[in-house]
């Protein structure tokens, strides 16, 4: 069977498995921290009425068979258990089988939360942590050497990330193709990190250069992944340095640093191999029947990528086995930011004593500086970052988070910052507004001390109440 596995790759994998089980951990942190107010039992878009209504082939789920909040924050916080197993490299300890039965629990758990998660997990890298987490049921531990069809399907999901990636640029906004997208993207990004308004502020002959050179990476180095040693290793390598650069310029949650676990096991690190057993005839049955599967349905990535009508971040199958990705195929020139405010006036004027309520990601307060917090995902903030660009992506939950305020809901308080407001004292009335944002200059910085500088654009929802508990008008 020496031709079923690669021992070169030895160190690769325990590298990759151990990044990946540390990716597992942030997600279900973020699932665990996050989830009452989202998709609990009263959050804005609840499991039970999700799974009432959508059956459980389009979304296999074990909250199909029971939803409390105290059963969704068991799984989470056993799949954080199982993550931090994994990390301390409890899978290596176990026998073959044993491995990969602890493998794929969390992808099980992870599953079960995506697929009723709804708008709160619509992102490209939940489909992606789950598809690379499939995978890597399958690579083994310290009892065999790493299958070379899984390293080959690893390379696959790379490719289809950053090749995908690069013909929805291409496909898309004119910006990219004139090389000015850099121009905008960093002031109008979902949500801005520390280093982004430096980032901006780069001379835009550098920022010409810094979109040619991610057109090569996207378009041109993918496929060299396939390429012999060392020149795969060198393009895996390229593709990390790219996606750490983009790690500094912004916070997209965990995109960039699953991206930077797939290359992992492409480089071939230098390592003193040490006898591993064959592998047995059960895995090498089990490896090639699933590889097959996954060949099939790839199918369907490959003719969306060939498409002209080519779509990002779609999953193919309810499991989200195999998928297709790409990212900012459109990049917005003005930045808008829906201002949330509060009043405890019994009669709401425009002049009365509105407080904002500050969040914890998105921009609110000019002089507040951007905080870095990816990979941790803040999924209330990317939603308002969408409301922003039309109110049709806030029809479902805005109103009810309006309503969650209104009652002081100290679940929902958590997902902030700051409420404005005591904990016995919540506002008689809440409203939002529409803001036009923009980085200031060097200039306005050295006097101001703030970073952005915002413009009153509309009004985004009236004054509203509650007319009795838990109703508005």
């Amino acid at each position: 069977m020496e031709w079923f596995t690669a021992s070169d790759y030895w160190l690769s994998r325990l590298v990759f498995q151990r990044a990946l089980a540390g990716l597992y951990l942030v997600a279900f942190l973020t699932a665990t921290l996050q989830f009452r107010a989202l998709i609990g039992e009263r959050g804005m878009l609840p499991v039970p009425r999700h799974v009432a209504r959508v059956p459980f082939r389009r979304s296999p789920s074990l909250f199909h068979w029971h939803y409390s909040d105290r059963f969704f924050a068991g799984c989470a916080w056993a799949g954080c258990a199982v993550s931090a197993a994994l990390l301390a490299g409890l899978d290596s300890l176990l026998p073959l089988w044993g491995g990969m039965l602890l493998w794929l629990v969390p992808w099980a758990l992870y599953l079960s939360i995506v697929n009723v998660g709804q708008t709160w997990y619509s992102f490209g890298w939940e489909s992606l942590l789950l598809e690379v987490g499939f995978l890597a049921v399958f690579l083994g531990n310290d009892e065999v050497a790493p299958p070379v069809v899984v390293l080959f399907l690893l390379r696959w999901v790379l490719f289809r990330v950053e090749f995908g990636a690069g013909l929805i640029k291409m496909r898309g906004d004119a910006c990219w193709r004139k090389l000015t997208c850099l121009d905008h993207h960093h002031e109008t990004q979902p949500m801005p990190g520390p280093l982004s308004w430096f980032f901006h502020h780069l001379p835009k002959p550098l920022h010409r250069v810094e979109v040619a050179a991610n057109h090569v990476t996207q378009l041109v180095v993918p496929f060299l992944l396939f390429a012999p040693q060392p020149v795969a290793s060198a393009a895996a390598a390229l593709m990390i340095l790219t996606q750490l650069w983009l790690v500094l310029s912004g916070n997209f949650a965990w995109l960039n640093w699953v991206t930077i676990v797939l290359a992992l096991p492409v480089i071939a690190f230098p390592h003193d191999a040490s006898p591993v057993p064959g592998a047995p005839l059960w895995y090498v049955v089990v490896v090639l029947a699933v590889s097959a599967l996954l060949l099939g349905l790839s199918w369907q990535p490959v003719r969306n990528m060939l498409s002209r009508r080519q779509v990002m971040n779609r999953s193919f199958d309810p499991l989200h086995l195999v998928n297709t990705y790409g990212a900012f195929g459109s990049v917005s020139r003005v930045r808008y930011e829906v201002v949330v405010e509060g009043t405890a006036d019994e009669v709401p004027r425009e002049d009365g004593d509105w407080r904002e309520y500050e969040f914890k990601g998105k921009p609110g307060d000019p002089r507040r500086w951007p905080r870095q917090f990816a990979p941790y995902h803040l999924r209330l903030d990317w939603l308002m970052w969408f409301a922003a660009l039309s109110p049709a992506y806030a029809g479902p939950w805005f109103g009810v988070l309006v309503e969650r305020l209104l009652e002081n809901d100290r679940d929902t308080l958590r997902l902030l910052r700051r409420s404005p407001f005591p904990a016995d004292a919540p506002p008689r009335h809440v409203r939002a507004r529409l803001f036009r944002y923009r980085y200031t200059t060097w200039r306005e910085l050295r006097e101001t001390g703030a970073c952005w500088q915002r413009t009153y654009v509309r009004e985004f929802l009236p004054p509203t109440r509650l007319t009795r508990a838990g109703q508005r008008p």
